[in-house]
């Protein structure tokens, strides 16, 4: 696997690599040539898929990192300049949520925790990896957000904090394009659609994502892999005057 494919030679960290999205794109990546760190809160699934890629004939480092805490962030960052020497493509994965409420049920503690696990933790590993990019004035940073940081779901209900912190993501995703891109960094964004991910299952019933799937104009749902050849395709050199933008993936949910 290594020394083949779009992303030979590089090396990328993904966050939120344990599982879902994450682990998806991190198999790409290491599919298509490049070191992986594999960075999760949780150490025993960042193990496992660690592993899975270098059976596989991948090269990963498995990082446990909680990305909503800057030293944490900036040790993860660390340990791949440590193994590789650079970082060239960064992935904010981390994100989601776990309940649907209102607003008069959402508490101020609730708020924060979720707005801090999807636009906080892409500020921070953002801002740990751009001076290097800078220097190199090369890189590729992609957010995972989603189409509730775009409009309400038109099939489902919706969920304030995090609507309200993914359209943070998509909005930074943005300036941050505009800001790097004198260096030759690119920075976007993939908006998946609901994804039958472990966290989806979790927080939907089969009623409700059943009802989701037969009103997709597709017919269907997103896979996680389907999201993970959208962010290789930002990662690689064939989108290398793309930036600033949110690239949907949701089998027609959200045509805007």
């Amino acid at each position: 696997m290594a020394g083949t494919g779009k992303l030979s030679g590089s090396s990328a960290i993904v966050t939120a690599a344990g599982q879902g999205i994450g682990e998806a794109i991190a198999k790409t990546f290491a599919r298509e040539g490049a070191s992986v760190a594999v960075a999760d809160i949780n150490l025993a699934e960042a193990k496992r898929v660690g592993a899975e890629i270098e059976a596989a004939g991948g090269s990963a480092l498995v990082i446990k990192a909680d990305v909503t805490r800057a030293q944490e962030v900036d040790d993860m960052v660390k340990a791949a300049l440590d193994r590789w020497g650079t970082v060239d493509i960064l992935v904010n994965a981390a994100g989601g949520f776990h309940r649907f409420s209102p607003i008069t049920e959402i508490s101020e503690e609730e708020w924060d925790r979720v707005i801090n696990v999807n636009l906080k933790t892409t500020f921070l590993c953002s801002k740990a990896v751009a001076k290097i990019m800078m220097e190199r004035k090369k890189g590729r940073i992609i957010n995972i957000v989603s189409g509730a940081g775009i409009g309400p779901n038109p099939h489902a209900p919706s969920y304030l904090p995090y609507g309200a912190g993914k359209a943070g993501v998509i909005g930074f995703t943005k300036l941050l394009a505009r800001d790097l891109g004198a260096y030759g960094i690119t920075v976007n964004a993939v908006a998946p659609g609901t994804t039958l991910t472990p966290r989806v299952k979790k927080v939907r019933d089969a009623e409700s994502i059943e009802r989701i799937r037969s009103m997709n104009p597709m017919k269907c749902l997103v896979e996680p892999e389907d999201t993970a050849e959208a962010v290789l395709f930002l990662a690689s050199a064939a989108s290398r005057y793309i930036t600033g933008v949110t690239l949907n993936v949701n089998a027609g949910n959200l045509i805007v």
